[in-house]
Formats: C-alpha cells, structure tokens, sequence
C-alpha cells in the first residue's frame, strides 16, 4: 500500500480537452447571447459536456430536443454534432432565426455522403446507431444508408449492387475504432470507396493516440468526460485494454480516493468537449490526499481553429465567457 504522505506523479496527456469544433461550438452560443441577448435556443446539447451546458444555461441558452419547441422566430443554434434534413425544415417552418454550429469536419461528412449518394451508390456510414451525429448525418444523406459498427455486421450487410458502395465515418471515432471494420468492408466489396485516412477527425484520433502513449506509462487513467460522450468512453476503453484501471469521471467530485491504493503515477486526460477547467480541479482534487507532481506528456501541439459564421465574426466573446474556461495555474 502506497502511503498518503508519497508523492503521486501525474502525467497529463497531449493534446487532451476541447477541440476546435467544440471550441467553436461554444464561442458561437457565447457571441449569439452577446449579440442578440437571452435567451438563444440550442436545439440538443451544444457538446456532450454537462459543465459547458450548465454554464451556457446560466448565461441565458435554452436547451431543448425539437425545434418545435422554440418560439416562431427565436435565434437558434444547432449544435456540433449536426442535424437532419427534416430538422432544417422544420426551423424554415418556425421561421426561426438559426445559427448552425456543426463541427465543419461533420458537414464534411454530409457533404461527402450526398456526393456518393448522387451517384447511386449504396452508403455504409461506420458508427454508433443513436447518436446525435450519427442521426443528423442519416437525415442529411438521401438514398440508401447502413449503419454498423462492428466487424461482424458486415457480412450481413445487403447491398443492391457490391460494385457501388462507398463508406462515411462518425467523426468521434478514429483511425484505429474504423480500421478493422473498414478492412472488413474492403474484403467483401473491393470496389468500394470512401474518404481518405487523412478525412477522419484529427482531433479524435491525436487523443486516442496520447492516451496509448499514457497508458504505457501510469498505474491509474483518470478520462474527465461526460458518460454520454463517444470520444470520452473511448479513451477510458483504451486505457482498459492496456490493463490499466481507467475510470471516466464528469468533475472532480467523483474520484474515488480508494482509487489511489497501490497507485504512484495517475494518467489524466481529456475528451474533445471537456474544458481543462475540469483537468485541474482534478489535479486539485488529488492534491487533497497526496502529494503531487504534474507533468505533460510530449504530445501534437494543435493548432487548428475553424471559421465563425459570418454574422457572428464581428462579434467580441464577453470577458465573463472567457473566463468560465480559462486555464489558470496548476
């Protein structure tokens, strides 16, 4: 048993946290309310973070499910994950004032489908049947679309001509989530296309990546996430298959001190949707019953930042907003 009085090693991941679809997300709701003032409806959660949306929610978003759920007219902004055809129709109907926040790497998913889709060919998209992107990009794709995710799925697959079939990916899964079901695909159906490696989100795949790295160096992995975040449960499984204990928690109240028993080094990382606000309240947190050291693994330095909506570039963030997510000292 490793005494409370030793030292405890943390290693943070790199990269970890927001990416620059959630970052964009965010910034586009903040410069909405200080545009048009509350209250802005977002239709589903903006991001998979409770701590983003709770924050929002406090500064004058409403969150709802539909769109027929806002006032004709209200300013609307559709969430990082994207939506369907028919959701689009429906704010034309309402006549609401929207604002599409979809992560770009998304609508380039859509785009890609559609393109396929043209041309008649049968579309598999590779991801998690319910999920909010997953739902927006079956809504966003006329024709036929099969969703799967496992290798298994494949053989099963009936497509109406094996010469036209062409895949997508959900973009919270990486190269190594879609490889094996991707070369599954390919040994059935050798004539079919999709995008290239270089098209899967880069954000979810340089996490999975420091979190392989993470593992090989920790006792304990520490994934500050929401439950509900596919990126997020993904780094906690990585960690798992490494034989690590890994545990995914949404805020610093729920680490488990017992977790530290036996433990000299703790993994911390971050999904895409999670602000490092919550990293170092877990670091503070662990400080509360040992020692601690914190250092950050070498990682990829990301510095990509997608474009705002036109009638909202002009539009300063309010000092409040910057502040919910800054990073302070360790």
């Amino acid at each position: 048993m490793t005494a409370a009085s030793e030292q405890l090693k943390v290693i943070l991941a790199q990269p970890r946290g927001f990416c620059a679809g959630v970052e964009r997300a965010i910034d586009i709701v903040e410069r909405a309310l200080e545009k048009f003032g509350a209250p802005v409806y977002v239709r589903h959660e903006i991001v998979h973070n409770k701590y983003v949306v709770d924050t929002l929610r406090e500064r004058g978003a409403i969150f709802v499910e539909e769109v027929d759920e806002i006032p004709t007219g209200a300013v609307t902004v559709f969430s990082a994950h994207g939506v369907a055809r028919k959701v689009e129709e429906g704010a034309l109907v309402r006549e609401l004032d929207v604002i599409d926040a979809t992560c770009p790497l998304v609508t380039k998913v859509h785009k890609e489908g559609r393109r396929y889709a043209a041309k008649g060919y049968d579309i598999v998209l590779i991801g998690h049947i319910g999920h909010p992107e997953v739902e927006g990009t079956l809504g966003q794709i006329p024709g036929t679309v099969h969703v799967l995710s496992e290798v298994d799925e494949v053989e099963a697959l009936e497509v109406a001509d094996p010469e036209m079939v062409a895949f997508v990916t959900q973009t919270t899964l990486s190269v190594n989530d879609t490889k094996d079901v991707i070369a599954a695909l390919k040994a059935r159906f050798p004539a079919i296309v999709g995008p290239d490696i270089r098209d899967i989100c880069y954000a979810t795949q340089n996490r999975q990546t420091a979190v392989i790295a993470l593992a090989k160096q920790v006792d304990l992995l520490l994934v500050v996430g929401a439950h509900n975040s596919s990126n997020s449960n993904r780094l906690r499984e990585i960690g798992e298959n490494f034989g690590i204990p890994s545990y995914l928690i949404e805020d610093a109240s729920m680490f488990n001190p017992a977790w530290l028993e036996g433990v000299e080094t703790v993994g911390v990382t971050a999904g895409a949707s999670a602000p490092e606000k919550l990293v170092l309240e877990t670091i503070e947190r662990l400080k509360n019953h040992r020692e601690v050291s914190v250092e950050t693994l070498d990682g990829v330095e990301e510095n990509i930042h997608f474009k705002l909506p036109r009638e909202l570039a002009d539009v300063p963030r309010a000092e409040d907003a910057m502040k919910a997510w800054a990073v302070e000292s360790a």
